[in-house]
């Protein structure tokens, strides 16, 4: 018999979505072992095809999940539940690229919203526009515990371009960017702090390589996947009380949605915002008004 080497400690996961992304994010599940069962649901991709290839995988590496494919409404028994459905769409804008696939993929969030009305479990959004998804999928589905993981990932690269820019370790850097996932991310430099100590970011070269860095990565990987994938991976321990940490997500705050620093104490989270400087703040607001611009627009008939 192969030893259990990757102890299940999660009863069930469900994933939506068996693209380039939900695909990554059912390996990754599988890969570490994070729950005993994995149940995949596809709104038009062979979730079966998937789930028996992720199988195959389970039995190479002695992984305790068990993959099987099923539709959106049977998740509802999940302890967490990620959304990483995309719709078919082109995509022709310049700047806030995410923002193209508001109005091509909110039919899908709703429709799943509907589908999982009510559910209590923990719901990740991956979709973009993230943060636009996310807020559609909880107001629609009325479940309590639903995020967006936009800025995790942003704030990710942000530790990494800058341990980068200043040589040392990323574990040393500390810092986030929060607010939309796009064009409007704040970075949080004035808090940013490096083995402790305040940092000296060089905030333009600091944005100019995080604006180029999805680019660079889809033109050639065709999208980016494996980033999503961690984000959703980290989160779901701190989310499911596996861990205690701070992870940035899209959450409701102060009336709108958008990305902020939550601690996650037994899964339980209380919003943690860093300290602001007047200009931050003000970007903060700015990106506020637009996501409720943009969410307004988006539910006109």
């Amino acid at each position: 018999m192969t030893p259990n080497r990757h102890p299940a400690r999660v009863g069930s996961v469900g994933v939506i979505g068996a693209g380039a992304v939900g695909q990554t994010i059912t390996t990754a599940l599988v890969a570490s072992g994070f729950c005993r069962r994995l149940l995949v649901a596809s709104r038009t991709l062979d979730q079966a095809a998937l789930a028996a290839d992720l199988e195959d995988m389970r039995q190479a590496t002695g992984s305790p999940v068990q993959p099987s494919p099923h539709s959106a409404v049977d998740l509802a028994v999940c302890h967490a539940v990620v959304i990483a459905v995309r719709a078919t769409f082109t995509d022709t804008r310049i700047t806030d690229m995410r923002m193209g696939g508001a109005v091509a993929n909110a039919p899908a969030i709703r429709a799943l919203g509907k589908a999982l009305r009510g559910y209590a479990g923990t719901v990740l959004v991956v979709t973009n526009p993230v943060d636009l998804m996310t807020r559609l999928f909880a107001d629609t589905s009325g479940c309590p515990r639903v995020y967006g993981i936009g800025s995790n990932l942003d704030s990710a690269r942000y530790r990494l371009v800058l341990a980068r820019l200043l040589q040392v370790a990323a574990a040393a850097v500390d810092g986030h960017v929060i607010g939309e996932h796009g064009d409007s991310a704040v970075v949080c430099a004035s808090s940013t702090t490096v083995g402790g100590q305040p940092a000296a970011v060089l905030l333009a070269e600091v944005r100019a390589r995080l604006r180029a860095r999805p680019g660079r990565i889809s033109a050639g990987a065709g999208r980016t996947r494996c980033g999503p994938a961690g984000a959703v991976l980290s989160t779901l321990r701190k989310a499911l009380g596996l861990a205690d940490g701070v992870e940035e997500l899209t959450a409701s705050h102060g009336g709108d949605w958008l990305g902020i620093p939550l601690r996650f104490t037994a899964g339980e989270p209380i919003p943690c915002l860093p300290d602001l400087n007047p200009g931050d703040a003000r970007q903060l607001t700015t990106a506020g008004l637009k996501l409720r611009a943009a969410y307004q627009a988006l539910r006109l008939p």
